[in-house]
């Protein structure tokens, strides 16, 4: 057993929940190692407070971070570090934590010189999603199999504001709108579609989300078709919390929903750390490999026809992670199919 273990895994949102697993499984087998993550801080609202789990922040947008992390590290020296990321910057960042061994992905998997900051390497495996592929370096370290679990904690004050929300709002459901980017967002008429739909339902909808301006814009053209069509005049109102909610509120909110409706995000991995079933809007990223890992078999997705008509082959055929990079695939999506998932959901 590996007794003093770093982790870094600096972003996102959603891969940071799937790293909360594979670290829940640590800390719940060997309760007796010392486990340091360093993450980033907007992550590191979401997950502060695990059990067992020492957090070193890195504010990766500041210049001197890389110096920063260095002496938050100075005169320690792990028996291994787990580098769950390939991108440059969290490989160039990794160079400053001593370990003696340093695990990293297989050679598929590495780019951006993450083989020159690892001297060990999780074994190579084809179409894993990517929590299994973060579970594979416990693997690597002989870390015992465990029921999965999330042990990401929400204090009592914000438990109480979702449980709060959750009485008010009756049955919902909450849609997270926005991708990190505009191409991977589902269409703000057909949001305003499902919030009709759900309100028809007599099910209260409630729009979730960042600060960010691709957060602002999807909600503001989605409450301005509502406004158009008169979906607000409704016996249920939208409530929209875009931006008015922290990681935590949200995560504690989702815990209470029917389900979660979102496109390629980080709310949707949130909302199954809580099993919140996940309806998944995908185009452009494989959902074997990037969906909402309990709930795969309810994800829309045009995935297969965007790759197959993009690359003139199936993504069978090609490696493991390809993109579909067409603006307009999200727009195929139809309502129909959407709701037909929702309505799953919700006649439970």
């Amino acid at each position: 057993m590996s007794k003093s273990i770093c982790i870094m895994r600096l972003s996102a949102i959603g891969d940071v929940c799937h790293a909360a697993a594979m670290v829940t499984r640590i800390t719940q087998a060997w309760p007796d190692s010392r486990v340091t993550w360093v993450i980033g801080k907007i992550e590191y609202q979401l997950v502060k407070g695990m059990a067992n789990v020492e957090f070193i922040v890195c504010n990766k947008s500041q210049k001197n971070a890389r110096k920063q992390l260095k002496q938050d590290l100075a005169g320690r020296e792990f028996d291994v570090l787990l580098l769950m990321q390939v991108a440059l910057r969290a490989n160039w960042f990794a160079s400053v934590i001593k370990a003696t061994r340093r695990i990293g992905f297989d050679r598929a998997r590495s780019k951006e010189g993450h083989s020159l900051f690892i001297n060990e390497r999780i074994a190579a495996t084809a179409h894993t999603h990517v929590l299994d592929g973060f579970m594979q370096f416990a693997d690597q370290l002989g870390v015992p199999a465990t029921e999965l679990e999330w042990a990401i904690p929400v204090d009592e004050e914000d438990r109480k504001w979702a449980e709060h929300q959750a009485k008010q709002f009756g049955r919902f459901v909450i849609i997270a709108p926005a991708a990190s980017k505009a191409m991977r967002n589902w269409t703000a008429d057909g949001y305003a579609q499902l919030i009709q739909q759900l309100q028809h339902a007599d099910i209260t909808p409630v729009l979730c989300g960042g600060p960010g301006p691709v957060d602002a814009a999807i909600t503001q053209s989605i409450m301005a078709v509502i406004g158009t069509n008169g979906a607000a005049s409704k016996p249920h109102v939208v409530h929209n919390l875009v931006g008015q909610t922290t990681l935590k509120q949200m995560l504690g909110l989702m815990a209470h929903a029917q389900c979660v409706v979102a496109p390629d995000t980080g709310p949707a991995h949130m909302a199954t750390t809580q099993r919140t079933p996940v309806v998944g809007l995908y185009a452009h990223s494989n959902p074997l490999r990037t969906g909402p890992y309990l709930s795969l078999q309810h994800t829309v997705s045009v995935y297969e026809q965007a790759i197959e008509q993009e690359t003139g082959k199936t993504w069978q055929a090609l490696p493991w992670g390809v993109r579909a990079k067409g603006d307009s695939w999200m727009q195929t999506i139809t309502s129909e199919q959407v709701w037909q998932q929702v309505q799953g959901f919700i006649n439970r």
